[in-house]
């Protein structure tokens, strides 16, 4: 995902948007899509740069699981400039921009296999929830809208920013409201 142009279109006008409004009603996750080999191996659809951009943003995620605008926002700035993922001066800028301590997440991903772990596991809910394109947009469990080939598709509740987070709004206040 870290290096496709779908994921990047669908963080920047349909994801990061709606968490700027709805950040505290979400537990937001990032799931990453490939595939792991019966030697463990894990595959990304484009290539071994795109794993290790994976891995970075899952480090940084779990670096910063109670802060989503901090692990969101290094995600997003990464994947804005894909193609240069993972030079170290991007991550670097990214780290720095977004209050990302680089010594720590450097650390995560060379760490004994931490970062692999987590791009395994990642790599593993997006098999087990159904997931083949990036990017898919779940909420509640269940598939909310897709970004595949530079279309948005299966966007039942629509595609726009204010139909999102109204969906999220509708369901925070049904599952909070004790009934």
């Amino acid at each position: 995902m870290s290096k496709c142009p779908d994921a990047r279109d669908c963080l920047r006008d349909f994801v990061v948007p709606a968490m700027e409004k709805i950040v505290d009603k979400v537990d937001f996750r990032l799931s990453f899509i490939g595939s792991v080999d019966p030697d463990d191996s894990i595959l990304c659809k484009h290539g071994q740069t795109e794993c290790l951009g994976n891995i970075l943003s899952l480090c940084a995620n779990d670096l910063y699981s109670s802060d989503t605008k901090v692990s969101l926002g290094f995600t997003t700035c990464m994947i804005m400039d894909y193609t240069n993922i993972p030079k170290r001066s991007l991550v670097e800028n990214c780290a720095l921009e977004h209050g990302v301590d680089f010594d720590l997440l450097n650390d995560c991903v060379s760490e004994d296999g931490k970062g692999l772990d987590l791009l395994e596991a990642s790599v593993k809910r997006s098999k087990d929830a159904g997931v083949k394109y990036s990017c898919t947009v779940r909420l509640d469990d269940k598939f909310r809208c897709i970004r595949d080939g530079g279309i948005w598709k299966d966007c039942k509740g629509g595609s726009n920013v204010e139909d999102l987070v109204g969906d999220v709004e509708r369901l925070y206040r049904l599952k909070n409201s004790g009934g």
